[in-house]
């Protein structure tokens, strides 16, 4: 015959399995949502960045163009 202690003892190592289930779950959706979140502002700050750096101006060879045409000696240098 089965007592009244094992009886609550097997109910709530159900409800413990459950809610560890559970809580598994919710901590694989949180980890995946902060992960894409960080890659985001990653590439972002990589763009701002790279923005930054480079001035917004291409560079070919030595020389880098100047815009707006020839407000000083020369247009390029």
């Amino acid at each position: 015959m089965l007592s009244q202690g094992s009886i609550f003892s097997a109910i709530g190592g159900a409800i413990n399995a459950i809610i560890s289930a559970i809580a598994n779950v919710i901590m694989t959706i949180v980890s995946v949502i902060v992960t894409v979140i960080v890659t985001i502002i990653d590439v972002i700050l990589d763009i701002i960045c790279c923005v930054l750096c480079c001035g917004g101006s291409r560079r070919t060879g030595r020389h880098r163009a100047r815009w707006g045409g020839g407000r000083g000696r020369t247009s390029m240098y």
